[in-house]
């Protein structure tokens, strides 16, 4: 019994050793993520940036060549159609003369004025000649009447009384022409004033042509502009659509009437939309990498009234889903994480009673992120989710913590 009793410790202690060994070499259950496959209807998406624009935007240019006022117009304001006041254009300010220039223009006037009156002078010494004329053809008249005069002497009066007419009228027509003269010499000389008030009727006033609001003011201070200068756009920020540019290989799957989902736009749910129009002409774009690619327009039209997306504007960004394709409402889905292929097949590892399981299984649609299963694996069944290289088949697991 002594000797039992001296061994005692030493028996103790090896049978800790022992319990310590198997403890260490025991297999622990590897922690892993662990998803359950889901039943629903999966949808096959395309996805790509885009942005907002208003469908409709008006460039306001210059109608004429001229000195464009100061705008008072700022972006944001709103504009009604034909009577918000955009812009006025008034005639340009007049160029510089120098000397010599501005001698002849004075001197134009004063043989303008010397041409007036010289016409006048005509004129009154035609209106002298024509009383004359009749009040020779009317002594003319009365001695006609009683054969005082042949009838030679009658016609000859009557005929300078038609000439002195006929001067008179052409004196006249040589007044107006030279009142013609002298206003056309004095308004070259008045355009020349720098100091010459400009009429109101001659400022050109732009007005709205829809009613929306102002976009962007190309032009706000005042200078002078030539015919087609751009001075504002104008736009209604509630007529907005989408543009979203994706590869011409995922445009050909796309079809009018899509459903879109837009992301990531400033809300916190998703905005839908539908698409309207597939452009039918591709176009070069070099992406962030440096590869060119081949891109489509595709444009659509948001599904939800202005009021759910009051904040949005033109050309902000968004982040769209264009559904191209979907599985049947009872269709079994696991996350696309928790598929691996091995040689021609898809396997899953499956979790039954917290030890793994490979697990063969056939799939079918994928939208990148869920993939549907079509045979292999039942509803509500338990998958590793993105095994690593310590999951096998028989190692048992536990959810990661």
């Amino acid at each position: 019994m002594k000797r039992v009793l001296n061994r005692l410790p030493w028996i103790v202690a090896g049978l800790v050793l022992v319990a310590l060994l198997i403890y260490g070499y025991w297999p622990r259950a590897v922690e892993v993520g662990l998803v359950t496959a889901s039943q629903g209807m999966l949808e096959v998406t395309v996805n790509d940036d885009g942005e907002t624009r208003i469908r409709e935007k008006y460039i306001v240019s210059a109608p004429v060549a001229g000195k464009l006022l100061r705008v008072q117009r700022h972006a944001g304001d709103e504009v009604l159609q034909g009577q918000t006041e955009l812009a006025r254009i008034q005639p340009g300010d007049p160029s510089l003369l120098d000397a010599r220039t501005r001698a002849e223009y004075d001197a134009r006037v004063r043989a303008a004025e010397s041409a007036v009156a010289q016409a006048n002078a005509t004129l009154d010494h035609a209106r002298e000649v024509l009383a004359l004329a009749r009040d020779e053809f009317a002594r003319v008249k009365i001695l006609i009447g009683t054969n005082a005069i042949s009838q030679s002497e009658y016609d000859s009066a009557e005929h300078l009384e038609r000439i002195a007419a006929a001067d008179v009228k052409s004196a006249e027509f040589a007044v107006n022409v030279a009142q013609f003269d002298l206003e056309s010499a004095q308004a070259v000389v008045s355009r020349y004033e720098v100091d010459a008030p400009q009429p109101t009727e001659s400022l050109v006033l732009l007005v709205s042509p829809i009613e929306g609001r102002v976009l962007r003011v190309f032009q706000e201070d005042a200078a002078v502009v030539d015919p087609g200068a751009p001075i504002l756009e104008l736009g209604n920020p509630q007529d907005l659509e989408i543009e979203i540019d994706v590869l011409s290989t995922d445009a050909v799957r796309i079809q009018e009437g899509d459903m879109i989902y837009v992301d990531h736009w400033g809300g916190e749910e998703p905005l839908a939309a539908r698409v309207r129009l597939v452009e039918p002409s591709a176009f070069l774009k070099v992406s962030a990498l440096g590869v060119e690619e081949k891109r489509v327009n595709v444009i659509a039209d948001f599904v939800e009234p202005w009021s759910f997306r009051k904040s949005l504007g033109d050309g902000f960004r968004i982040e769209a889903r264009i559904v191209v394709d979907r599985t049947a409402e009872d269709s079994i889905k696991v996350p696309a994480g928790a598929l691996f292929r091995q040689r021609e097949e898809w396997f899953v590892y499956q979790v039954v009673g917290g030890v793994t399981r490979l697990q063969t299984v056939k799939t079918g649609k994928s939208n990148g992120m869920e993939t549907e299963i079509t045979a292999g694996l039942a509803a509500g069944a338990t998958v590793v989710l993105h095994p690593g290289n310590k999951v096998r088949d028989g190692v048992r697991v536990k959810q990661l913590q």
